[in-house]
């Protein structure tokens, strides 16, 4: 059974198996949480994603997909990076952010991750109301089947942890 827990912070200090990076479809970095985990992780971390653009995603990683790569200079080992969706009022998106969660724990299991820290996906520049955003990262991990110990979720302002440590507590 994962266990799940809360961490008001900043992601790339975390000492864990695996980070998610919240990436853009790029994968060459970006803002927020992406940009924070390369500029901390350094160039490999860079040299990675640009070696994963020249083979397997020449357009970049669809939304709801994961892939994995070096975590460079993080006290991390990988870093696993999804690409979540950008809120929409008129069309419901949720089953592609429910599939990053997913499909970052199942990458999370090919690498052997016992620990992975994850952002709140798609809650920042994309736009997604954060009570929801909680809801589906919490309510996936508890229902997704993994071999990963501790699924640790770090959030970067206290607004967004209480909406976590709510959806935690349904």
């Amino acid at each position: 059974m994962t266990s799940i827990g809360l961490v008001q912070g900043d992601i790339t200090e975390q000492e864990v198996d695996a980070v998610v990076n919240a990436a853009n479809s790029s994968l060459l970095g970006g803002g927020g949480v992406d940009g924070a985990i390369h500029r901390r992780g350094g160039p490999e971390i860079l040299a990675a994603c640009r070696e994963l653009r020249a083979s397997r995603y020449g357009k970049g990683l669809p939304t709801g997909q994961a892939v994995a790569t070096t975590a460079g200079r993080l006290p991390a080992r990988w870093v696993i990076h999804t690409v979540g969706p950008v809120y929409s009022r008129s069309e419901d998106r949720s089953e592609l952010l429910a599939s990053c969660y997913r499909e970052s724990l199942r990458v999370a299991d090919e690498l052997g991750a016992a620990t992975v820290a994850f952002p709140a996906v798609s809650a920042g520049i994309y736009g997604w109301p954060v009570d929801d955003a909680a809801r589906i990262a919490v309510s996936t991990v508890r229902a997704t089947p993994s071999r990963v110990d501790e699924v640790r979720f770090v959030l970067f302002t206290a607004d967004v942890h209480d909406a976590f440590a709510r959806a935690l507590a349904d």
